[in-house]
């Protein structure tokens, strides 16, 4: 499935290599046909924007984004887990499924980066990736509606991978919890919470997650 691949090269930090591969992405994102034509349509109008204006530009909009504000983060277990002691073993489960399907990880990569995680996807059966992405529905479906609420073109990116993954998005993305980037004392208070806790009155997605027994499950599951 070159469609996860490339989803996880455009959540990647937007450098020279990634603006000059655009065009070969595109091409592989249309020759798959996997995504329904409006998921695809947004997720080119991201390769666009992408492709667009200043490199530092697009690298100053993407560092304010996820690398700034914990919601939006691209580290799944971060959702999960937060900075709790059970992020360490799951991520070293994470790191053992990628080895036995020969996905090596690098020193310096965290196993739960999504551009790694949807790279691992993309080399398995798509069934099989598919199940494993919808264990994250919840995170995506969150991070999508964050994102659409910022208006930013990211969101697409999100809502094609949430589509794939069978996720329920939420009703309304204006009641979405969220920070403002520019808010340096509302960024601080958000990367000081403790580890989030996820119960099933959070399904919809409009937390940071959708039950500590699925997130558990997700890893359960991954490592079995």
């Amino acid at each position: 499935m070159f469609t996860l691949r490339v989803i996880g090269r455009l959540l990647s930090y937007p450098d020279v290599g990634l603006r000059a591969a655009l065009p070969e992405l595109r091409d592989a994102l249309r020759s798959e046909a996997f995504l329904s034509p409006s998921a695809r349509a947004g997720v080119e109008r991201l390769m666009l924007a992408l492709g667009g204006g200043d490199t530092l530009d697009r690298q100053a909009e993407f560092v304010s984004l996820f690398d700034r504000v914990r919601t939006l983060s691209l580290h799944l277990f971060e959702h999960v887990h937060g900075d709790s002691r059970d992020r360490g073993p799951a991520m070293l489960d994470l790191v053992a499924l990628y080895r036995q399907h020969g996905l090596d990880v690098t020193a310096g990569e965290l196993p739960d980066y999504l551009p790694l995680f949807l790279e691992f996807l993309s080399i398995l059966d798509p069934a099989e990736a598919r199940r494993l992405l919808a264990e994250t529905g919840h995170i995506l479906a969150a991070v999508y509606a964050r994102l659409d609420k910022r208006r930013s073109p990211y969101a697409a990116a999100f809502l094609a991978l949430a589509e794939i993954a069978g996720a329920t998005l939420p009703a309304d993305v204006s009641a979405v919890d969220d920070v403002d980037e520019n808010d340096l004392v509302a960024l601080d208070r958000a990367w000081e919470d403790a580890a989030v806790t996820f119960g099933p009155e959070n399904a919809p997605g409009l937390q940071d997650g959708a039950g500590c027994g699925r997130a558990s499950a997700m890893v359960a599951r991954m490592t079995a």
